[in-house]
């Protein structure tokens, strides 16, 4: 049967909400649980209506001091970020406007690497931090986040200078312009949309790595991931303190996407239109 062009466009709204709900449903039902008793929070069947408590949150405050993990996040989330702009923005403008020809087997190199479990790499990576004495340190989860993330960074970031037509750069240094004259006041600002789409994701993958803050920290340099890591005992789990660290935890950076997400989709359809 020919479905109309209405029926067409229904289906693929309404299949577009069936897909919003799939992915909305679990942070739905992670922040209702954070609301709910212990005993609630195992009930079955589950509890859709109930008398919300606060209990959970203040007693994650009481246990752990929640905003210095969440300043930790920041710092190394943000400082991550920025190292990582600072050394790839240079790198792919190199591989971007004066490409050679191991200029692709590099990147895929480089793509390589992030195939590498973490864990195979955690024993060296844990001397080096320990004898630089940097553990638990925030220093330490910024120059590994930025590092991790590098590869992600160069990829985004070559992606877009490539979209930047050769012949403006060519005219500049045609007209005495440098190189970190080309980059700052020309390339960096015809990009500005795909630099902050690309900032936004590394922010983003900075404040969720747990491998490494739980690893390479303990008190004092401990992110979020870390602190609702440590909400797993051998007791078991306490599913509504559980959620309600949960929530406290992807709170920050789900409203930060929320008022970025202009600069983001500006970055994700930069180049889309000639």
């Amino acid at each position: 049967m020919q479905l109309t062009h209405k029926q067409k466009h229904t289906l693929r709204v309404l299949l577009s909400w069936g897909a919003g709900i799939i992915m909305f449903f679990p942070i739905f039902w992670l922040v209702l649980t954070s609301f709910k008793t212990e005993l609630q929070a195992i009930s079955v069947p589950p509890l859709l209506f109930f008398e919300p408590t606060l209990e959970n949150f203040a007693l994650v405050q009481e246990r752990s001091d929640y905003f210095s993990y969440a300043i930790n996040s920041v710092i190394t989330s943000f400082g991550a970020t920025l190292l990582a702009l600072l050394i790839a923005i240079p790198g792919a403008y190199a591989m971007a406007f004066w490409p050679s020809r191991f200029t692709k087997d590099i990147l895929l190199w480089m793509l390589s690497t992030k195939m590498l479990p973490a864990v195979g790499v955690l024993m060296p990576i844990y001397l080096l931090v320990q004898r630089a004495g940097l553990l638990d340190t925030r220093t330490a989860l910024v120059i590994i986040f930025a590092m991790i993330n590098l590869p992600i960074v160069i990829w985004m970031l070559f992606s877009y200078f490539k979209e930047v037509p050769k012949e403006i750069l060519e005219s500049a240094r045609m007209d005495g312009a440098s190189t970190l004259n080309v980059i700052t006041l020309l390339l960096i600002p015809l990009t500005k949309g795909g630099i902050l789409s690309t900032a936004l994701l590394s922010i983003v993958l900075c404040w969720n790595e747990a491998f490494w803050s739980i690893n390479l920290t303990a008190s004092d340099a401990g992110t979020l991931t870390a602190l609702v890591a440590s909400y797993s005992s051998p007791e078991g789990l306490f599913w509504a303190k559980l959620s309600a660290v949960s929530t406290l935890a992807c709170a920050p950076i789900v409203v930060f996407g929320w008022f970025c997400q202009k600069q983001l989709v500006q970055g994700l359809t930069f180049g889309a239109v000639k």
